[in-house]
């Protein structure tokens, strides 16, 4: 039966089926099959979405939107150009760090891309950049948008593994920051390689400024975090704060937004959350139908036959979440990926808080990994380069991203991680 069910998911996916159906179809069917009543299929369907803690999900979506709309990206732009925009190549390193910073307001890689390539891809293209290789780190930097908290695969994952979402985002910073830091490396090598301009001269009186233009957007991580983290609300009632912060700001302090287009996010994240919600129902499906026929114990000791060294165990797990990245968006193989993997690292004695920053960080790379690459799409739709060109142009990008990961999964002390 998990033939079958396996069989059936992929024949689905390869027709072109949405994933949430093509879960829920080939389930389904296997439980059919199996003399299993389908009243279990309701019951699980809501049991999986039956959790306050996904309440930050449609929050933080809607948070992003409402800034990435806003001036709330080029204010972060402009600070971060103020800061290393002197360099050679420093809009290239721009482009990282105002992902980072954009990153810890919108929990979306995607939504991070968007705002940054919006508004540094016309000022890449004036100083000479090589257009291909700017849209590509644009869509690296981009990744970081779920590592940085808030993250939505981080809420999902913590929901799934029934871990503290508190824990994962505490635990994110120093990933998400290695992550920007090995992108600028590459950046900047890039720069002297191609003799890229030198940007915005280094003056105290543009960072002030910038700095005083951006600090309501640079507020956000600082209330929602802040408010987490001191115990002051929850993760779901700070993603409720972030939105009331994000609309008072978009719309009575930088006055960008007005409340018909205030109207037309609210549906566009509506639509987001449904998409989102309606795979965590089927795959919660999926995930009883497993654990009732006992397949994540079985694949544990099938991978732990191979070899008993942990290490080795561990670059095969990186395999399989990169190879499933590269086919299945960030939450559909979170959910899918992780109550089967899960039952493994745990006979590792891994922790399950670092093995979330391994999988979110893994599945992150997934972003920019065709065919199923939103970021590169996202950026090629900016910058109106074909798709080809931008992934050439992202390999060197990728392959720091994935040393990145390497670094989260064998070197955590270095990393600051801390599971308890």
């Amino acid at each position: 039966m998990t033939l079958l069910l396996f069989g059936l998911f992929f024949l689905f996916m390869l027709l072109g089926v949405p994933i949430a159906f093509a879960i829920g179809a080939s389930t389904l069917y296997a439980l059919y099959q199996s003399g299993v009543p389908l009243m279990v299929v309701t019951q699980q369907m809501f049991q999986g979405i039956n959790s306050f803690a996904l309440v930050a999900i449609p929050m933080f979506i809607l948070a992003g939107d409402l800034m990435a709309q806003g001036k709330v990206s080029e204010k972060l732009v402009s600070f971060a150009d103020s800061l290393v925009g002197f360099m050679r190549g420093g809009l290239s390193v721009v482009s990282v760090m105002a992902g980072m910073f954009f990153a810890a307001i919108s929990g979306s890689g995607a939504a991070t891309t968007a705002a940054v390539g919006s508004s540094l891809v016309p000022e890449l293209k004036r100083k000479g950049y090589d257009p291909a290789s700017a849209a590509s780190l644009i869509a690296a930097s981009g990744t970081i948008g779920v590592v940085i908290p808030p993250s939505v695969p981080m809420i999902i994952y913590a929901v799934i593994a029934q871990q503290s979402v508190s824990k994962l985002f505490l635990n994110g910073f120093l990933p998400g920051l290695a992550m920007g830091l090995g992108l600028m490396a590459i950046a900047i090598a890039q720069a002297y390689k191609r003799q890229y301009p030198k940007g915005t001269p280094l003056s105290l009186a543009t960072i002030w400024t910038t700095f005083k233009d951006a600090s309501w957007g640079l507020m956000t991580p600082v209330i929602i975090l802040g408010g987490i983290f001191s115990g002051i609300f929850t993760p779901s009632e700070a993603a409720v704060v972030a939105v009331n912060y994000a609309m008072l700001v978009s719309l009575f302090v930088y006055r960008d937004l007005t409340l018909p287009q205030v109207y037309k996010l609210l549906i566009r994240s509506a639509m987001t959350t449904a998409v989102i919600m309606l795979v965590i129902a089927m795959s919660a499906v999926l995930s009883w139908t497993l654990s009732s026929w006992q397949v994540p114990g079985a694949i544990a000791q099938a991978v732990l036959s191979l070899s008993t060294n942990p290490y080795v165990i561990m670059l095969l797990i990186v395999g399989i979440i990169l190879l499933t990245g590269v086919f299945i968006e960030t939450a559909s193989a979170l959910i899918i990926l992780t109550p089967v993997l899960l039952p493994l690292v745990l006979q590792l004695g891994i922790d399950p808080i670092h093995f979330g920053l391994i999988i979110v960080v893994g599945l992150s790379i997934g972003m920019i990994t065709p065919p199923v690459a939103i970021n590169l799409y996202v950026a090629s739709s900016i910058t109106q380069l074909p798709l080809e060109r931008i992934t050439r142009a992202i390999i060197p990008y990728l392959l720091g991203l994935i040393g990145v990961l390497l670094l989260v999964v064998y070197v955590p002390i270095m990393l600051g991680w801390s599971g308890g």
